[in-house]
């Protein structure tokens, strides 16, 4: 099989290929991104004009000095070990693609090495800080505003994202992703679709169940053409994106200066970490999350631990 020449057909084939295997759509998106940012990088970077080019870089044109340069280049801008880590998966899956599917007879991000992940803890919210934050919403408007049916749906539909994020501990893009559908009210229950395209069921509790009640009462108010099914909607009646539950996560987060500044994440981090707090077992946490395997939830036990360490000193007359 011939290889195509541009790059921009090989990537295009190899989002085709995504598709074909069912990946998610925001991995799709990540993937295709990293890849195109490390194109635009080898287009310009040293090894480039070391060696003559056509106008148009092509996909056999690369080699392991243009990915070390790209690596280099994100290192020298800061990025994180877990972004590090998924670009490499980005451009060795795109280049595993290209030898099994474009005829290409050299795989450059074969010897890439993965980063080890970051030894941080997650950020977490203490309990009473959590209650705080995801309660404020329903206390911060004013009667004039609550009388206002688009302020008033905004309210209910921002309560009712806080609640449910901290209560079910569900990842944004799966939020984000819920429809009405996918809510049995009889069970308080969500069934979510997580990676790999696995669902599961959540629970959630009574604060929730009552939000999400009051902003289904007014959904209707942001309803359009383009809603469908969606649970959570935008003022223009689209489903809402995790940018916008970021946003309002932050903002909400910032009234309190003496909390952590957290995004959806650290909401779903800070569930976890209460749950094992009050007794849940770290099958159940494993299970509630989505996590395949047993290693990705065992950290929060060291944040209980790094918490139980922090009260000891601050309580402990001996500490």
């Amino acid at each position: 099989m011939t290889l195509p020449r541009t790059i921009a057909e090989v990537v295009s084939g190899y989002a085709d290929h995504l598709r074909s295997r069912d990946v998610s759509a925001h991995t799709s998106r990540a993937y295709i991104s990293d890849v195109t940012d490390f194109f635009a990088h080898a287009a310009h970077s040293p090894a480039a004009r070391t060696r003559s080019r056509t106008a148009e870089p092509v996909v056999d044109d690369i080699d392991l000095n243009d990915l070390r340069s790209w690596l280099i280049a994100l290192d020298d801008a800061g990025a994180a070990k877990s972004t590090v880590a998924r670009k490499i998966a980005a451009v060795k899956s795109f280049f595993a693609y290209c030898v099994n599917h474009q005829g290409l007879t050299n795989n450059p991000a074969a010897r890439l090495r993965t980063p080890k992940k970051d030894s941080r803890l997650p950020t977490v919210l203490k309990p009473q800080q959590a209650a705080d934050l995801v309660s404020r919403e329903r206390t911060a408007h004013t009667e004039a505003e609550r009388s206002d049916p688009i302020e008033a749906a905004k309210w209910a539909r921002d309560a009712a994202i806080l609640e449910m994020l901290y209560a079910t501990a569900v990842r944004v893009s799966e939020l984000t992703g819920l429809n009405r559908s996918d809510v049995d009210h009889q069970r308080s229950m969500i069934t979510v679709l997580g990676k790999g395209n696995k669902e599961r069921r959540v629970p959630f509790g009574t604060p929730a169940q009552s939000a999400l009640q009051q902003w289904l009462n007014l959904r209707e108010t942001f309803v359009s053409k383009s809603s469908g099914d969606a649970l959570f909607l935008g003022v223009r009646g689209a489903r809402i994106g995790a940018r916008q539950v970021r946003e309002l996560v932050h903002r909400y987060g910032s009234d309190d200066p003496s909390a952590p500044d957290i995004g959806p994440h650290g909401l779903r981090h800070s569930a976890a970490t209460h749950m094992l707090d009050g007794g849940a077992d770290l099958r159940q946490i494993q299970e509630l999350l989505g996590h395949s395997t047993m290693s990705s939830t065992q950290i929060y036990t060291h944040v209980s631990m790094q918490r139980l360490q922090e009260t000891y000193r601050q309580a402990h007359p001996r500490a």
